[in-house]
């Protein structure tokens, strides 16, 4: 006669299941799941649950293995093992609702929707970037290596920051000070570096100059506002201003940087909301905005009533002579928005981003960051303005350039000895890319089709392909001597295979 299980065995066998190939043990896979049961009313309190050899049997695993599925149960409050009597389900005290599913069958109870079942507004040009490779190299746009972030000396700077009997009650009276010690340190920083004369009124730092973009998109741009940008852009910098509706308007970028004369000829005065620029070296091409069009396109926002967003985002890195003073410096007439970045040389998580502006803008600013980040980051501010104050910042930002600048030489020789005349480029003053241009012209598609091939990836964020450009934003920074070696082995190999085609 075949044996009829209790309902918690149907129940058991029905619904729970494990794999063994997941990091997480068996019995912990299955306690959750025995737990989510329980709350979702599936199994009642005083239910008596299978013994250890039954629960073995049902899920095809080791009493060992049941055991400890109960007593995981058991330490967390959810049954009682009553020694020669059995196992009974609790129901720890609830402190909230109940979460139950009654109109899920309960074939559907580890089930979860993957669409809403209501309409939501998507944006396509916020489509991910993103893209998924094996390849044991790649190229970037130009970040640095994080590799040369001093581990060990953060470890202990960091655990000083957290150690200061100062942090929990300046944690707690958040936004009690008017300004804090690192608002202070930095705002001294960019008058020592960038030639500013600023108070810290004029400062507000947010987690990544793509969070100072968005603030500060949201505060100056409305839906239709006219936004210029150099020719080919940043890309993300322009699905930002997409996202708050602007329409990007791109002027040509020379030898020298954007043209401002263009700007004065194609459009007239009130037309224009912004004008987006970089402040070091435009991006992608690495050109450089001479000093005489910063002068031009100072007086031409004056003048036309649009505001600059100037993004020295590269500031830290560069190589020869001095690093150009931001417009932002000589802006007299409050004009220009200032991006920047402080603690390129560390890694991401210690690094912060920053806008200078006039006092009314950022007063809004710092609004608007109320509502994305009220909590801050109160350990990396007070280690960044110990790293400011004690120079170490600027000790750092010196290492790593001799190493940067060593990385670009090496690049540079390289392409020249597998390229020849084939390619094309100037080597950057700073920053960590270079403008690689293709003459003939390739298909960029398949030469990055073809590096993959061999072991290297070159994402399709760095290729530039149209009637007039064949070319790719190359950054050398996150690669060592030796991996630049091997990458344009390899990028020249894939090269070859494109042109014999």
């Amino acid at each position: 006669m075949k044996t009829v299980n209790s309902p918690v065995e149907s129940l058991f066998e029905k619904l729970i299941t494990f794999d063994k190939v997941l990091p997480k043990p068996i019995y912990m896979q299955v306690a959750e799941q025995i737990i989510n049961l329980i709350q979702r009313g599936y199994v009642l309190k005083g239910t008596l649950l299978p013994g250890t050899r039954v629960l073995s049997q049902l899920l095809k695993v080791h009493r060992n293995t049941a055991v400890a599925i109960y007593d995981e149960l058991a330490s967390q409050g959810w049954v009682e093992i009553q020694p020669n009597k059995g196992t009974f389900v609790l129901v720890p005290e609830q402190h909230t609702a109940k979460i139950t599913a009654p109109i899920q069958q309960i074939d559907q109870a580890y089930t979860y929707s993957k669409t809403t079942g209501f309409p939501f507004q998507t944006a396509l040009h916020l489509a991910p970037t993103i893209q998924i490779t094996n390849a044991k190299y790649s190229i970037s746009d130009g970040k640095p290596d994080l590799r040369l972030h001093p581990v060990h000396q953060f470890s202990k700077w960091y655990s000083a920051a957290m150690k200061r009997k100062t942090l929990i009650p300046k944690w707690n009276r958040a936004g009690e000070q008017i300004h804090s010690i690192f608002e202070n340190q930095l705002c001294n920083y960019l008058n020592a570096t960038r030639g500013f004369h600023i108070n810290p009124g004029n400062i507000v730092n947010t987690r990544s100059t793509e969070m100072s973009l968005y603030i500060v998109s949201q505060l100056l741009i409305k839906p239709k506002d006219v936004v210029l940008v150099g020719q080919l852009s940043n890309y993300e910098s322009n699905m930002i201003f997409q996202e708050v509706g602007a329409s990007i308007k791109t002027i040509p970028v020379d030898e020298d940087g954007l043209d401002v004369d263009y700007i004065k000829t194609h459009f007239v005065k009130g037309t224009i909301r912004c004008v987006y620029v970089c402040a070091q070296r435009d991006y992608p091409t690495t050109r450089t905005l001479s000093a005489e069009r910063r002068l031009k396109l100072l007086e031409l926002a004056k003048q036309y009533g649009f505001a600059i967003i100037e993004d020295d985002y590269d500031y830290d890195f560069q190589y020869e002579g001095s690093a150009m003073l931001p417009m932002a410096s000589a802006d007299a007439n409050g004009m220009v928005i200032y991006l920047g970045k402080l603690g390129q040389s560390l890694f991401p998580s210690f690094q912060t981003g920053f806008v200078v502006a006039p006092d009314n803008l950022i007063s809004e600013a710092k609004n608007y960051l109320q509502l994305l980040d009220k909590q801050g980051d109160l350990i990396q501010e007070q280690m960044l303005a110990g790293l400011i104050n004690e120079g170490e910042i600027s000790r750092l930002i010196k290492k790593n350039i001799i190493v940067y600048k060593q990385r670009r030489d090496v690049l540079c020789e390289l392409l020249k000895n597998h390229f020849g005349d084939k390619v094309s480029f100037e080597i950057p003053s700073g920053g960590l890319a270079l403008w690689l241009q293709f003459e003939p012209k390739i298909s960029l598609v398949k030469l990055a089709e073809a590096s993959e091939k061999h072991d290297l990836f070159i994402p399709k964020t760095i290729l530039y392909q149209d009637k007039n450009t064949c070319a790719i934003r190359l950054g050398f920074g996150q690669l060592t001597e030796e991996e630049i070696e091997v990458v344009v082995e390899k990028l020249y190999r894939a090269y070859s295979q494109v042109v014999l085609k």
